[in-house]
């Protein structure tokens, strides 16, 4: 026998014992696939989120809305009390929030945008804002960066605008099993990417639309800023039928630079009703200063 051949001989009757003194074995929850997957393709997912998209012209929504802030980075989160109210959606971009204070059921926030400027009424501070819909000077509160576009890109996963490309991935996420909760399912998702045009080489990341295989529901959307940062990961589920129309009851949103989240509720949804343009109109009181934000 060979020298070299002696070694590795040597080596190979060795792994049994340093790996007995050197292994240890625990127990981790044990998973399983999934037992029905659909399979699609780059085109069709394109045309669906498109086609959902399309289908929606107005809504009108009863909504409970809870809030918190903070974070790891400040070490403490602070819950708020959930709010009742309402938000209204017209296409193009129009966009209202009513808000109403718990018990009391007054008015606490009304705010409005045609998807270029907003304007704000917190009656029960006497306050009112407006600005555009770009944050160009961030508050150190998160709240205060909170636009009318974040419930709108959130609520509504847009389709793509012509400018836009996309390219698919798969993935496997592990959830709770619906029937066993104890028991742990590996559900495969396509991770639908949508892209700038490229420029060279290089493209953007505008969105990633996560699209379960188990139905083809989107239960994940996230929002790059031109930095590649995620600005607004909204996670959506409880899924329910308004006519022809799929859309989730419970949405997350979540800011993870400015450190807060919302968790909107639906508990009342009526699609495609036709709605005035007073619906979109909000009157400041005239001896309300209006505070402007950058």
């Amino acid at each position: 026998m060979s020298f070299k051949k002696a070694v590795a001989v040597g080596l190979i009757s060795l792994v049994p014992a340093l790996t007995g003194c050197l292994t240890h074995t625990r127990i981790v929850p044990r998973t399983h696939l999934a037992e029905m997957v659909i399979g699609t393709s780059l085109d069709q997912l394109v045309h669906q989120i498109n086609t959902q998209y399309d289908a929606i012209n107005t809504f009108k929504a009863s909504v409970e809305i809870t809030a918190t802030t903070g974070g790891s980075l400040q070490g403490h989160v602070t819950e708020y009390p959930s709010f009742s109210g309402y938000i209204f959606m017209r296409k193009p971009e129009d966009l209202r929030v009513i808000l109403l204070v718990p018990v009391l059921r007054n008015q606490a926030m009304d705010m409005v945008s045609d998807g270029k400027t907003w304007k704000l009424w917190i009656p029960p501070r006497n306050r009112a804002m407006d600005g555009t819909s770009q944050v160009t000077t961030p508050s150190k509160n998160g709240f205060e960066n909170l636009r009318p576009a974040v419930f709108f890109n959130s609520l509504f996963i847009r389709g793509l605008d012509p400018d836009e490309i996309a390219s698919l991935t798969t993935d496997i996420r592990i959830v709770q099993d619906a029937k066993k909760k104890k028991d742990l399912i590996e559900e495969p998702d396509y991770e639908l990417q949508i892209l700038s045009q490229p420029q060279g080489q290089t493209a953007h990341t505008h969105r990633v639309i996560h699209i379960s295989r188990i139905d083809l529901e989107p239960f994940q959307q996230d929002i790059y800023d031109a930095d590649g940062k995620i600005v607004t990961q909204a996670v959506y589920s409880n899924y329910q039928k308004y006519g022809d129309i799929s859309f989730p009851s419970k949405i997350v949103i979540t800011r993870p630079l400015d450190q807060y989240s919302l968790t909107v509720s639906i508990t009342k949804l009526t699609l495609n009703q036709q709605m005035d343009n007073d619906q979109f109109d909000l009157k400041i009181p005239d001896n309300v200063p209006v505070q402007h934000m950058n």
